[in-house]
């Protein structure tokens, strides 16, 4: 195990999250829909980065060869220019969740980071990072409450949103290319939920966020795909 020093952030999750997704609603999570989540209420998670990196940390040759160019999920970030719209309460509950999934999926990474030796989960829980400071500044737009706020690393106050966690963190410490695996089946939930998001939806900023999102998300898959 190394250790590496990393931003600590303070967020919360509330409200109810499949393995790996997020869902709008608290009720119970299992037999339905990726992650055991139920479809119905099924809403996006994320994934940004431009999945270009400079290979395994330290000097090690990275999943390209010895000092290849790696795609480790490095992000640029991604402002937002686009104008305010409106929300459906519906869409407003989306929006909530998805700050939630930035947070399963930014503890995930760390975790991982701090058990493997690999840059990629590094990389990709900044990722991580940037996602959750761009859904807050949508969620200050559209005034609804940020559910985000005031727990540590790997705690969440909803149980289902932990009992998630508890469990993805169990299967990827289990070894290297199960962690990898996680990230694998987080980020393909991310693809399927923005691609529903996006459904219906006008407000022309949200619709940039979450445009960005499913392409930088596709990209994340890329990433854990090439290191497995």
């Amino acid at each position: 195990m190394r250790t590496t020093t990393r931003r600590t952030m303070i967020l919360v999750a509330a409200g109810a999250l499949g393995l790996g997704g997020v869902a709008v609603a608290a009720p119970a999570l299992a037999g339905a829909g990726p992650f055991d989540r139920p479809a119905a209420t099924a809403s996006p998670g994320y994934g940004w980065g431009d999945g270009m990196g400079h290979g395994a940390r330290n000097g090690a040759a990275g999943p390209m060869g010895s000092g290849a160019m790696g795609r480790d999920g490095r992000c640029a970030g991604v402002s937002i220019t686009a104008q305010q719209g409106t929300l459906t309460d519906a869409q407003k509950s989306t929006l909530a969740a998805m700050a939630q999934e930035e947070k399963l999926a930014h503890d995930l990474y760390l975790a991982f980071g701090t058990k493997y030796d690999l840059v990629v989960f590094d990389r990709i829980a900044d990722s991580e990072t940037q996602h959750l400071t761009t859904v807050r500044l949508l969620l200050q737009r559209y005034d609804v409450a940020d559910p985000t706020v005031g727990t540590t690393h790997g705690k969440f106050s909803d149980p289902a949103v932990q009992a998630t966690y508890d469990k993805l963190l169990a299967e990827g410490n289990a070894s290297q290319p199960a962690a990898l695996g996680v990230g694998k089946k987080v980020e393909q939930t991310d693809i399927t939920d923005l691609r529903a998001a996006l459904t219906g939806l006008s407000a022309p900023d949200v619709t940039q966020v979450y445009t960005s999102l499913l392409a930088a998300s596709e990209r994340h898959l890329a990433a854990f795909t090439r290191w497995s």
